[in-house]
């Protein structure tokens, strides 16, 4: 995990004050189109996921390979949509 801190000044009063912002490190490889060990079928397809993940991270998503797995199987139709959410609902609780 990876701790960045920004500081900044507030305009009401000149305090300066940092923010700490929390990054958590997944594992994506790009030669062998995967994110955390699940395999895509296209690098544009891989990054789209990933970026897709990273935007989710900052509102604190926390992404696992089986969410992932979950994901790719639904996308390739190997399971349901209602499926899909049922077993994303129950891989989070």
């Amino acid at each position: 995990m990876f701790v960045k801190t920004f500081n900044f000044v507030t305009s009401f009063n000149n305090t300066k004050h940092q923010i700490f912002k929390m990054y958590s490190e997944i594992e994506i490889d790009r030669q062998n189109l995967t994110i955390m060990g699940v395999k895509f079928n296209s690098l544009s397809e891989l990054e789209n996921t990933a970026n897709a993940i990273g935007s989710n991270m900052f509102e604190g998503f926390v992404p696992t390979k089986e969410i992932i797995q979950l994901y790719m199987d639904w996308k390739n139709s190997q399971i349901s949509e209602s499926d899909f959410l049922n077993l994303i609902y129950d891989a989070v609780q």
